[in-house]
């Protein structure tokens, strides 16, 4: 059990995301960086979509009231147990009553720490994920506060492998670490600040040249007004050749919309269903975790790619993360 000392700027229980909703109006939600999500819960055992805390700039004060098993991947935000740094990216066998603080972010904008065993919350509509405008979902449908109790679900014997391999260790300090972490070469896959790849929308071509020439050429800053549903990006404002009424259609995680002000905004995470604005681009799946590490204040740049070439990449990194689990796997035994 983890008794929530201090909940950071906004945590959050989230899985995957809840997904067959959204002809209901029901959006998927989920972790913001599914692939800090996925391979912190691989660390501790676990199938990749249980449910983990997801820690945004700044992390809270957690006490862990028994022994627990844990990694932290994703963003840094300094975490510490009892004073001493907790590697990142690594198995993190932690002894009850210590207690896991942040500090200042160094980098990345959000962090995962998965237990082993998964955060046990509701489910609703088969998913763990907080869904903060509706309410549902999580711990009570809203962000982590002060006296919360969280509750990890069945510890399987996978993670149970682990904590006894680690437990000997434990005895000298109030936290153990496997003797090994994620490759920093592997990690630099999706932390990397390179142009975010995008497709060009279904309404790109009603764009003015020149606001399409910008768009990839000029970099955007990503404004304060940021959250879970969106980020709205400032810079040189784009235009339409002339105005033009749109039904609603189908947006998804990363679809860049262009409001009548010209200031694009990137649909994230807790992105409703549809949209009546023009879609001058959608980001390739692969480079949705850049995005969901970009503090509001960081610049963003587009780089053109097409459909195939965005598939093949999907394609590459699935077959990387589905070696590094893998592996994680044969090492952790």
């Amino acid at each position: 059990m983890i008794h929530v000392v201090k909940p950071g700027l906004l945590s959050t229980v989230q899985d995957l995301g809840r997904y067959g909703y959204q002809k209901y109006g029901v959006i998927v939600s989920g972790s913001m960086d599914p692939i800090a999500h996925r391979i912190s819960n691989w660390l501790v055992g676990n199938d990749e979509n249980k449910a983990v805390i997801e820690m945004t700039l700044t992390g809270p004060v957690l006490e862990f009231q028994e022994t627990s098993l844990i990694s932290i991947c994703g963003g840094d935000l300094s975490p510490s147990i009892d004073g001493q740094p907790v590697p990142l990216w690594r198995s993190v066998l932690v002894k009850e009553g210590s207690t896991l603080k942040f500090g200042g972010c160094k980098s990345g904008a959000r962090s995962y720490l998965a237990l082993a065993g998964g955060i046990d919350a509701l489910s609703v509509m088969n998913s763990r994920s907080t869904y903060l405008r509706a309410g549902i979902g999580g711990y009570g449908g809203r962000s982590l506060k002060e006296g919360d109790l969280l509750h990890s679900g069945e510890v399987l014997d996978d993670s149970q492998e682990i904590i006894e391999y680690l437990t000997p260790y434990l005895e000298e300090g109030h936290f153990t670490e496997i003797d090994w972490s994620i490759s920093s070469e592997f990690i630099s896959i999706h932390r990397s600040q390179k142009a975010i790849r995008v497709m060009e929308g279904p309404e790109f071509p009603l764009f003015k040249e020149d606001s399409r020439q910008v768009f990839f050429e000029k970099p955007f800053k990503v404004s304060p007004q940021s959250d879970r549903m969106g980020y709205r990006l400032e810079g040189t404002t784009l235009e339409l050749e002339q105005d033009k009424d749109m039904i609603s259609e189908a947006v998804s995680f990363g679809t860049i919309q262009v409001p009548s002000d010209g200031n694009p905004i990137i649909l994230l995470a807790d992105r409703q269903t549809t949209g009546g604005y023009p879609r001058i681009g959608q980001i390739a799946s692969v480079d949705l975790p850049l995005i969901a590490q970009t503090k509001p204040g960081e610049e963003l740049s587009f780089t053109v790619i097409t459909h195939e070439e965005a598939q093949k990449l999907l394609i590459d990194r699935e077959k990387q993360l589905r070696h590094l689990k893998q592996g994680i796997a044969l090492k952790l035994k």
